[in-house]
């Protein structure tokens, strides 16, 4: 009996040979948007244009190391503290000059990533949110919550407050006073503003500090809890869309821009997303919404003016702020270092 042409292990090898060359040539020729999942809108994602697909990352990590890796992803999805992470080698110029020209000046300098002005524009700052003050059944509190963040300090909340992971957002609600940070820490149930949402709900906590376009949505199903800006303003989180240095082609120029406007734009709104567009354009918009809804999406200028973005900090900032973290009641360092 003669042998084959080919024999059976070489055939094999072929054939996996082949399946991996196709894989690594479908990946190649399909555009990816990289995203952690619930940083970006599934009705905006879901209309991204042939080749381009979204893949949903668990972890923002991921997201950022994926900008290193080869081939790099044609677009990331970041949140901005996450965005300045990235190494700059990895990163080109986002090349949408038009729109980022629609957007209010105070999205400038998220778009160079608190660069110096006049240096490139390295992301398309998308959404803007502050963080604001979630109150489950306390109607009490809601006069001094209208004023300022001190209102977390009230003694009846004591082991009832959920604040963000991110010890930087945290300090900056009391503005670095050591004294009343000490006192904030104290009334902590948790340092989870993904995932701490559920001790609210529970009634395991009766306040939360969570970026707006996480609340937004419950305040429609959920009687029970009121969303508030304080007077004194809030820090600010981008979210951000970068585009790594990568053979994939430039960023789809329509479907960027189909988040500034209707039909797409209203959705958003709904949903808590708030793009930096003028505010004349924002108050058309939202004449169809409930007044509270309406007044959480596009605050007072006077209150919006004192909001605050956070741009990276130096070493020696860096440094001080954790001192000033681990000297505010130490056996709490439950926080990541900011």
């Amino acid at each position: 009996m003669t042998s084959p042409v080919f024999p059976r292990r070489q055939v094999l090898r072929f054939g996996a040979a082949l399946s991996l060359g196709l894989l690594a040539g479908c990946r190649q020729s399909r555009s990816e948007l990289v995203a952690h999942r619930g940083d970006l809108p599934k009705a905006w994602a879901a209309e991204l244009p042939a080749p381009w697909q979204a893949r949903w990352l668990e972890d923002p990590a991921a997201v950022v190391a994926s900008a290193s890796q080869s081939p790099a992803p044609g677009l990331l999805q970041c949140l901005d503290g996450w965005a300045t992470t990235v190494p700059a080698n990895r990163l080109q110029p986002f090349g949408a000059p038009a729109l980022l020209k629609r957007l209010e000046a105070g999205a400038q300098p998220a778009s160079r990533l608190f660069a110096p002005a006049g240096s490139a524009a390295l992301a398309f700052p998308w959404a803007c949110s502050p963080w604001v003050l979630l109150l489950r059944s306390r109607d009490d509190l809601v006069p001094q919550a209208t004023e300022d963040w001190d209102v977390l300090l009230d003694p009846s909340l004591k082991g009832g407050v959920v604040l963000p992971s991110s010890p930087r957002v945290v300090i900056d609600l009391v503005q670095g006073d050591p004294a009343r940070l000490r006192r904030l820490r104290a009334q902590a149930i948790a340092y989870d503003d993904r995932d701490g949402l559920n001790l609210l709900l529970t009634g395991e906590a009766e306040a939360a500090v969570l970026p707006r376009h996480r609340v937004v949505p419950l305040l429609r199903r959920d009687p029970r809890l009121r969303a508030l800006l304080p007077a004194t303003g809030s820090p600010l989180s981008w979210n951000l869309l970068l585009r790594p240095v990568s053979e994939q082609p430039a960023p789809p120029l329509d479907w960027l821009g189909a988040i500034l406007e209707p039909p797409l734009l209203p959705l958003l709104l709904a949903a808590g997303w708030v793009p930096p567009l003028p505010r004349g354009q924002l108050e058309d918009l939202l004449k169809t919404f409930p007044a509270s809804i309406a007044d959480l999406l596009l605050p007072p200028t006077a209150v919006w003016e004192r909001c605050r973005s956070l741009p990276p900090l130096t070493p020696q900032q860096q440094e001080s702020l954790q001192d000033l973290w681990r000297e505010s009641t130490p056996d709490l360092g439950r926080g990541k270092a900011p």
